[in-house]
């Protein structure tokens, strides 16, 4: 005799994403895996989208960690005291944001967004947008 779980997986297509998260400006997150789409989780998942050129706030996500996929296109990505300290992440690469880090994402290309699929350590996502002189 087989017991029945209580647990089922849960899919979110892409239609279904939501815009209704936290945002920084220059940039487009959209929840995936979240309570607002029915998924309780101890994680929070979506994406990520920063048009050509653009750029996002400077910003952090307060205690939480931040994982991500790069899937299209390429990010300079500042943080630091001052913004002094940068990377550059291709599609294929991941990326692990600290809790705390302040930072920013700057999409270089003048013809392709970049797209990430990002994953935080808990359900709500934490968006803590700093003015545009943070770093001075």
């Amino acid at each position: 005799m087989s017991k029945e779980s209580p647990l089922s997986v849960s899919v979110v297509h892409a239609n279904q994403f939501s815009e209704g998260t936290s945002q920084t400006p220059g940039s487009l997150r959209l929840a995936a895996i979240s309570p607002d789409l029915g998924i309780h989780s101890a994680l929070w998942g979506g994406t990520f989208l920063v048009e050509p050129v653009a750029r996002t706030g400077i910003h952090h996500h307060g205690p939480q960690e931040t994982v991500a996929y790069v899937l299209e296109g390429e990010s300079f990505v500042q943080w630091g005291e001052h913004g002094e300290h940068s990377l550059t992440a291709r599609a294929g690469d991941f990326l692990h944001v600290p809790a705390w880090l302040v930072h920013r994402e700057i999409n270089p290309s003048k013809n392709t967004p970049f797209r990430w699929v990002v994953i935080r350590s808990t359900s709500e996502p934490i968006i803590v947008n700093l003015p545009d002189d943070a770093w001075g």
